[in-house]
């Protein structure tokens, strides 16, 4: 069976979730501290939610600077799985894994712009698998299928003053999940966009596909009981398992 490290910086509080949600796609799954040394054995990495180091200065970058990045950043180039969820997300692009492998950030998680709240904001969205290329995420998806998932965050908004930047995720296909509608529609407004990101990105994967940084919480919709919609569909597999069943599709 397959082997995914999710790892425990201190402040992170999603690990367990996560834990299960691989469990419940057929991987297994260890949680592994921020300052482990052994790394090798694990085909993929995920980085889970929570709040790493207080998200001191901002959200992620003490994180981004732990020399378990290296290890990550290397798995990462030789092909292995690498997932980044809410505050993973955001460790993934301030060390630049995310969006090019770049040494450097390129684009940032800015405070949510939201007309209602300020700061933090929770609540169920729309996602679209918007990438027309299989990845590790999306493999078991059907082409532009929308997905029920929560978001939980106060610095969710990505942005970037490089279009060029923009203009190769596109020609890349790399926006690989996008804020929309019930019926797909990418709407650049709230409630559909809920924190104000550029163009709607919920989730952005490097080139190869191997990499995702995503804000929404996939693990928070593994079953059809966490999901609002529960009574009409009944128990069962949620949307947000897709993700992790794609991951272990891409590992065999």
């Amino acid at each position: 069976m397959t082997k995914i490290a999710v790892i425990y910086f201190p402040g992170t509080n999603c690990e367990q979730e996560t834990k299960r949600a691989c469990e419940a796609a057929g991987l297994k799954a260890d949680v592994i501290r921020w300052n482990a040394k052994e790394l090798e054995s694990y085909a993929g990495y995920i980085l889970p939610g929570g709040w790493s180091y207080e998200d001191r200065i901002r959200a992620g970058v003490i994180a981004s600077k732990d020399r378990i990045l290296d290890a990550i950043r290397e798995g990462a180039e030789q092909g292995k799985v690498v997932l980044g969820i809410c505050n993973g997300c955001q460790i993934l692009v301030e060390s630049g894994i995310i969006p090019l492998l770049a040494e450097q950030a390129q684009m940032a998680l800015a405070p949510n712009i939201n007309p209602f709240i300020s700061g933090y904001y929770c609540t169920w969205v729309k996602i679209k698998n918007s990438s027309k290329k299989e990845t590790a995420f999306n493999s078991v998806m059907e082409d532009d299928e929308v997905l029920s998932i929560p978001v939980a965050h106060g610095e969710g908004r990505f942005t970037t003053k490089d279009t060029a930047l923009v203009n190769e995720l596109i020609d890349h296909d790399q926006l690989l999940f996008r804020y929309c509608d019930a019926a797909g529609k990418i709407i650049d407004k709230f409630p559909v966009n809920p924190n104000g990101s550029m163009i709607n990105i919920a989730g952005i994967c490097n080139k190869q596909g191997n990499v995702l940084a995503m804000m929404p919480h996939p693990e928070r919709a593994t079953w059809q009981r966490q999901v609002p919609t529960y009574h009409e569909e009944g128990d069962g597999p949620g949307p947000g398992i897709k993700i992790f069943e794609s991951i272990k599709e891409y590992l065999k």
